[in-house]
């Protein structure tokens, strides 16, 4: 059996774009992905602080530095620019590493700018 486990979260981003014209998926600055964890084409879960919208896509890396968090194709129905979402990915772990498994969390300020890079440790 495996259970699927909060592997990261990137907690509280400003979306800077929304593009419905795009094919699909949502682009992330890529510095906001690697201290995350988070890898190009991954499935992600957007949660939106705002409209309470959650959906599910895939991620693509975006300019570094950039502060960049575009939603794509049907992903951009359900947020706006200026609206906050919480980006979440998951892992497939057996009970016994889940027992000590510990998701990263990216807390953000300002533009999208990386503010603290934390492990939960409840």
């Amino acid at each position: 059996m495996e259970l699927t486990i909060l592997k990261a979260k990137i907690h509280t981003v400003k979306v800077t774009e929304a593009n419905v014209e795009y094919n699909g998926s949502i682009t992330i600055d890529a510095d906001l992905l690697d201290a995350a964890g988070i890898k190009k084409y991954e499935q992600v879960y957007i949660n939106n602080a705002i409209s309470g919208s959650r959906i599910m896509t895939y991620v693509l890396p975006g300019k570094r530095g950039s502060g960049e968090v575009c939603m794509n194709g049907g992903a951009a129905l359900h947020a706006k620019v200026g609206d906050t979402v919480h980006i979440l990915s998951f892992v497939q772990l057996s009970p016994e590493e889940a027992d000590n498994y510990q998701p990263t969390l990216v807390f953000t300020e300002g533009e999208n700018k990386i503010k603290s890079v934390e492990k939960y440790d409840y």
